[in-house]
């Protein structure tokens, strides 16, 4: 597991830029993932990867492809000071967990070893031996998350087809 730790305002354009929204192919949009703000991602980032952000991650336009994008890499979660309001909507559509706690995305960094239950909303920095709380998904929401986003869960529900 690794961590990458970015910075303040990471825009939808950074996480999957617009050149490459004409293949909707969540496989393709993964290879091109955070490639302008980080050139490596895409082809070392390995499933259970955490990606720690500033404030405002996911600013910027309403595409789904964002998210979809950095789930489809096998990033785990994203732990942000704060989400932009359309990209946190978006990611629990599409049922991939992100966590909003100012104070680990401040002090976790790369190489440290995190850990995190989505449950309680405890995040745990094992290599500094800090613990933080975010706050926990409601039932619901996780429920959606855990059914691997909106429609799935409708469909689980009955609801839906």
């Amino acid at each position: 597991m690794k961590i990458y730790k970015y910075g303040d305002n990471v825009d939808t354009d950074v996480i999957i830029p617009a050149r490459h929204l004409n293949n909707p192919d969540p496989k393709a949009l993964a290879s091109h993932c955070m490639e302008d703000i980080d050139e490596k991602f895409a082809s070392t980032v390995e499933p259970g990867d955490i990606v720690v952000a500033g404030a405002n991650f996911g600013c910027g336009s309403s595409r789904e492809h964002a998210p979809l994008a950095l789930k489809s890499c096998g990033v785990k979660c994203v732990i942000a000071k704060s989400f932009a309001r359309i990209f946190y909507r978006n990611s629990i559509n599409i049922g991939f967990p992100i966590l909003e706690c100012p104070e680990a995305a401040e002090s976790i960094q790369p190489g440290d070893a995190v850990t995190v239950d989505f449950k309680t909303g405890v995040i745990s920095d094992e290599t500094q031996g800090k613990t933080f709380q975010a706050a926990p998904f409601p039932a619901f929401v996780d429920g959606i998350i855990e059914a691997g986003g909106l429609l799935n869960s409708l469909k689980v529900r009955g609801v839906a087809k």
